[in-house]
């Protein structure tokens, strides 16, 4: 009996779900580290029960089990080749709160800032705050103990973990809390596994001399941020130990422990109130990190809240991410780092007081070259900037990254510029340019060295770096870890950073806890090798991949790919805004996240035998629930295409394996709309009649309760008059006030109404609309795969445009998904690039259009209605990945009693034929119910919903009832009458 027989057995005894095929192994073969190892199975445990099935299975068949959260880890520490056990999508809930005691009991699988929400209307908040809050986990923050940000002020995990709900290795459940002597002693009477972890742990610290080479071995006490290996240096400070009146309490040893030494189900924590509501910031601006350095010791001696430094590497990475861009306006010239200090206080003017004194005395210091600060929103985006640093640094073109090994170094604050001036020594003699980056006024910051691990040379340059650091943090008495961990990366050097004597006092502990050593094993003692089980293998040949699309900006689409790091920024939840990643909102599992697609196909690219390589049905399986909604574009901050990555495996796989006839339907939807076109009554009544569309729904792949779309007469036949092609001869292309309105295949056969509206529009505002109807964008190839269709069309429209479109007469467009492919697809696919980013320059969105008309001053509010009017408006996930909403909001606003509000709903769920789909039409419902649908349905009935997508208002018609209009029609019909006649 195989080994997968045993799992099969298994999973039917769990109330979850386990599982082994290689697409799940796959996925779970990596986290956020460079590190890989495919697992034997992935488990999502439902109970305790469950957990404890897997302990037993874990014993009896010599195997291990890998705790993990949202996988952030930056060390390695959730990978293994045992089974992994994501407590991440069941063990999610809020168990109790505690306002008066200020405590609240929660499951791991509780995202951080999930937590703080929910705490907020108590008036408290749980203080560690890393850049992963919007998606790490209570369960992970303890396994890590995690500080963030906010440690110089509120402290690390382990200061707030009161009790630790665990499983043991024999499978007994056991609270952890705190212990008064009298009790601590009565626990090591116990004949039980948990009396022999408090008499090993007792007998292993009790002795003066151990404390004694504790305290002079492990890192400087001031250094609140430190996890190197076990923390047993906090429990030689509990009254057993010290004769104080600290009372002992083993979660200060878990805390930090990675899940080696017992299995978390609850934890309670301790809260503070909510930090006060007025804050300013101020962001010091250096020419060098030395005297960014040299600056910090003054700043800290002004109560900040946080104090941050982001240097140029990544700072420059921000200028070429969409959604950073517009963080990143406070920076001032080119600077080699910033310094952010943030200040809080209950009043703002106490808060401008504090941050006067601090300008001053920056200012005095003659370090920095400017001191801009910072107030309300701004502060927010300059806060998201920085959490992004991580995941920018993913987004480095080719093969060299930089790399997490060094990263988490923590020194005293008077060793800091010392410290790192001799670091950067250490990086000259490699000709290493380090990044530096996060939290310089708790010691600690995040180094990293620019290496590629492909490379046999840059991999002995990982080993030798990161050994002649860890002498160096020894030399300071500082921290390997500050606050990422040991996992698989620092293990190996804890007898170095704490002593051989102390480091076997580690290895005891875990063998009392853990003495067949199932959970997670390789961390913290008896170390995997940091050198091996990479991503990567050295010096490997790059398999050679031919594509349509052009990935060669990223240098070719496995590179694209590869450019996931695994910070998981696709898992945040939909009330934390933007629209990465709609699926993995609907369904909360980890293979339909935008980092599960690129790691899976990068698994396969990389180790397929196969002369398609893309031909997988796993690969199938994972980009299934894709939307193409183009937020990973912008919203990751690795800029991981996926969209186009989908689009690309879609072709090569249907290459191989043939083409559905749904799909052949759907991508040449635009044909039958334009037969349908000319007989709109007669098809909206087929379409509209139960018994006839069912039969279409049915041959079609279409879900029963999706509404079919109703076909409308063709721009072209009720305004022939206007066809460009027929007035081509006598246009001068020299007449500012000349645009050209492409009027593409979605509005032409479905609302052609909209293209009428919007040239009537455009002429009563003084423009002549030479409108192009004879042209499609592709978009319904590209959504199912025909790229070969796709790149035809592009090179069609880039050859009967490019001599017509100029910075003068622009191209416009009503529907994002078609005029947007101008300025995206059509740069991958055009044979002319040339041509096509010319066209793409001038290529614009009709409300980016109207808002740039508007900034010229050629559009005034003058013209329009002065009624009042409440808007809602929802924007097109395209618009939003590739341009922004702000336009369609701006335009709505240009009546000067217009209430206009952008609904943060990100993606509709719509996404073209995905919501059509039976197979799709539940996850694409229940996209609609998270932020879009209840928006909708709470707004008045005099409030007007605006969408300017096609399959938007399709998908609000749907979900709602509610009729949707075009931001063009609102203002259409805002004009002035007795300018409009």
């Amino acid at each position: 009996m195989n080994i997968n027989s045993h799992l099969l057995a298994l999973n039917s005894q769990l109330d979850g779900e386990l599982y082994f095929d290689d697409l799940m192994k796959s996925l779970y073969a990596t986290d956020a580290s460079v590190y890989r190892m495919l697992p034997l199975a992935v488990a999502y445990p439902k109970s305790k029960n469950d957990i404890k099935k897997l302990i037993h299975f874990a014993k009896n068949y010599n195997t291990s089990l890998i705790p993990r959260t949202a996988g952030t880890s930056l060390a390695g520490q959730c990978v293994g080749k045992g089974i992994v056990v994501d407590v991440s999508k069941y063990f999610t809930k809020i168990l109790d709160v505690n306002k008066k005691e200020k405590t609240v009991t929660v499951q791991p699988g509780v995202v951080r800032d999930e937590l703080n929400n929910y705490l907020k209307p108590f008036g408290l908040f749980f203080g560690p705050n890393t850049s992963t809050s919007n998606r790490c986990m209570i369960g992970g923050m303890v396994g890590n103990n995690s500080s963030g940000t906010t440690s110089i002020k509120y402290g690390v995990t382990r200061d707030k973990v009161l009790e630790l709900q665990t499983i043991l290795s024999d499978g007994s459940e056991v609270l952890f809390s705190d212990l008064s002597l009298k009790a601590f002693k009565s626990k090591t009477e116990l004949n039980s596994l948990e009396g022999k972890i408090y008499k090993t742990i007792y007998s292993e610290l009790n002795l003066d001399k151990v404390k004694r080479r504790i305290r002079d071995e492990f890192p400087k006490p001031e250094i609140h941020r430190r996890n190197t290996g076990y923390a047993i240096d906090e429990l030689i400070k509990s009254e057993p130990f010290s004769g104080s009146s600290e009372a002992f309490n083993m979660c200060n040893l878990l805390s930090g422990s990675e899940g080696t030494l017992a299995f978390t189900t609850q934890i309670t924590l301790k809260l503070d109130l909510l930090p006060p509501s007025e804050n300013v910031m101020l962001v010091a601006h250096f020419n060098s990190i030395d005297d960014c350095l040299n600056t910090v010791s003054t700043a800290m001696q002004y109560d900040l809240h946080s104090c941050e430094m982001l240097d140029k590497t990544i700072l420059d990475l921000t200028k070429h991410n969409k959604t950073q861009q517009k963080n990143r306006q406070f920076i001032k010239g080119d600077p080699e780092a910033i310094l952010m200090c943030e200040i809080k206080s209950d009043t703002i003017d106490d808060a401008n007081i504090k941050i006067k004194a601090l300008v001053k005395a920056l200012e005095l210091t003659k370090l920095s070259y400017d001191n801009v600060v910072l107030i309300n929103d701004d502060i927010s985006k300059a806060n998201e900037l920085r959490k992004a640093g991580l995941g920018l640094l993913g987004n480095m073109v080719g093969d060299k990254k930089a790399v997490a090994c060094i990263e988490d170094t923590a020194v005293a604050l008077p060793d800091l510029a010392q410290y790192i001036n001799a670091f950067s020594k250490i990086m000259k003699s490699y000709n290493q340019n380090a990044v530096y980056y996060a939290h310089a006024g708790a010691g600690e910051l995040h180094l990293r060295p620019i290496l590629d691990l492909k490379q046999k040379d840059d991999l002995v340059l990982f080993r030798k770096i990161t050994t002649d650091v860890a002498r160096l943090v020894k030399k300071y008495k500082g921290s390997f870890s500050g606050e990422h961990g040991d996992g698989i990366v620092r293990a190996e050097f804890i007898p170095l950073m704490i002593g051989d004597a102390n480091y076997t006092i580690l290895k005891e502990i875990k063998s009392a806890f853990d003495p067949e050593n199932i959970f997670n094993p390789g961390k913290i003692v008896e170390a995997f090798s940091m050198d091996e089980a990479l991503r990567y293998e050295s010096n490997r040949v790059e398999p050679e991949i031919e594509t349509v699309i052009d990935f060669s900006a990223s240098q070719g689409i496995l590179r694209e790919a590869e450019k996931c790091n695994g910070s998981g920024d696709c898992r945040k939840l939909s009330e934390f805004g933007g629209t990465m990643c709609p699926s993995y909102r609907a369904t909360r599992n980890e293979k339909d996240t935008t980092r599960a697609r690129a790691n899976a196909l990068r698994e396969f690219l990389t180790n397929s035998d196969k002369a398609n390589k893309f031909n997988h049905k796993e690969l199938k399986t994972v980009f299934d629930l894709c939307l193409s909604c183009k937020a990973c574009s912008s919203e990751c901050p690795s800029s991981v295409d996926v969209a186009s990555l989908k689009a690309e495996f879609q072709y090569q796989y249907q290459k191989a394996n043939g083409f559905k006839f749904k799909d052949k339907f759907f991508a040449n939807s635009t044909r039958y709309n334009q037969i349908a076109s000319r007989f709109p009554s007669f098809y909206n009544a087929v379409f509209q009649n139960r018994f006839s569309s069912s039969i279409i729904k049915k041959i079609l792949g279409i879900h029963p309760k999706r509404s079919l779309p109703e076909i409308s007469k063709s721009f072209s036949t009720i305004n022939a008059s206007s066809d460009w092609l027929n007035s081509k001869t006598n246009f001068s292309i020299n007449s500012a006030k000349k645009v050209f309105l492409f009027v593409d295949e979605f509005i032409n056969y479905l609302e052609s109404h909209l293209a009428l509206d919007c040239k009537v529009l455009l002429e009563a505002l003084g423009y002549n609309v030479f409108v192009l109807r004879k042209l499609e964008s592709g978009r319904s190839y590209l959504s199912k795969g025909f790229l070969k269709e796709a790149k035809q069309i592009t090179n069609t429209n880039v050859s009967s445009l490019k001599d017509l479109i100029s910075e003068d007469i622009a191209l416009i467009g009503i529907e994002p998904s078609a005029i947007l492919t101008f300025k995206d697809e059509y740069l991958k696919l055009a044979d002319d690039k040339v041509s096509a980013r010319h066209i793409a320059k001038h290529t614009y969105l009709i409300e980016e259009f109207i808002q740039k008309e508007i900034e010229s001053g050629y559009i005034k509010s003058s013209q329009f209605t002065s009624e009042s009017k409440t808007i809602k408006f929802h924007g097109h996930c395209h618009q939003k990945a590739l341009t922004n909403q702000l336009s369609s909001f701006k335009v709505l606003n240009l009546p000067v009693n217009y209430k206009v509000t952008i609904i943060p709903s990100g993606c509709c769920g719509m996404a073209g034929s995905f919501g059509y789909e039976k197979d799709h039409y539940d996850v694409s419902m229940k996209i609609g119910e998270q932020t879009l649908f209840p928006a909708v349905r709470n707004a008045s009935k005099e409030c007007v919903i605006s969408a300017n997508g096609t399959s938007c208002r399709h998908q609000i018609k749907d979900g709602t009832q509610r009729e949707a209009l075009h931001p063009i029609t609102i203002l259409k019909d805002a004009l002035l009458k007795p300018e409009f006649d």
